[in-house]
């Protein structure tokens, strides 16, 4: 049961779905106004990019013995995947998220691009970082900078991430599928790039 669970804990909050989680998130708590087409616009296209793409693409990698599992276990089975997703993050930075309408979401995604070349440049050199933990953290670090900059109480969503974050971590080192050093090594890569952007939009 307990392998179950932790197991369900890293499918449910696989690395996919957290750009799309910080897109609602910004949408959830923004004050400004911006149109409902406009919103479901950028949703879709960020559903389409982030998820769907990757999964056709992964399943593609897959028929050629690219790689093994959608985890991606080793640095050498990341390298391609790691490449594709710079692709579609630059190509969602270009035409989905311009930084003169949504400035928040634009840096959100350039973070996100520089967490993933900073992950590609590990792997080229055989170091692995958790992927989960990158994307998770980056998100966290989003959702901290989004209640600074409008001055709303974002405690339960802190508080929540936290015990996310935490839960993640316990999940994938229970599954032996990283160590404590790739697991702190991925919080910092997800951290970090969105920590140094906040300068820009904050």
């Amino acid at each position: 049961m307990k392998d179950f669970i932790l197991r369900s804990i890293s499918f449910v909050f696989h690395p996919l779905i957290m750009p799309l989680l910080g897109v609602i998130f910004y949408f959830h708590k923004t004050p400004r106004f911006i149109p409902e087409p406009i919103r479901n616009a950028k949703i879709f296209s960020i559903i389409i990019l982030t998820i769907i793409l990757p999964i056709l693409l992964f399943f593609l990698l897959k028929t050629i013995n690219r790689v093994e599992t959608i985890y991606l276990k080793s640095t050498k089975e990341r390298l391609i995947p790691l490449v594709i997703n710079c692709v579609i993050i630059t190509l969602i930075l270009i035409r989905v998220l311009s930084p003169n309408e949504i400035i928040e979401l634009y840096y959100f995604f350039l973070g996100i691009l520089c967490s993933t070349l900073a992950c590609f440049i590990m792997a080229v050199f055989k170091v692995k970082a958790s992927i989960h933990m990158i994307a998770a953290s980056g998100f966290f670090m989003f959702a901290i900078a989004i209640g600074i900059h409008f001055k709303i109480n974002i405690n339960g969503t802190i508080a929540l991430m936290m015990i996310i974050l935490g839960a993640i971590a316990t999940s994938r080192l229970h599954l032996k599928a990283h160590t404590n050093q790739e697991l702190i090594i991925g919080v910092f890569t997800g951290l970090f790039p969105q920590l140094v952007l906040m300068n820009y939009w904050l």
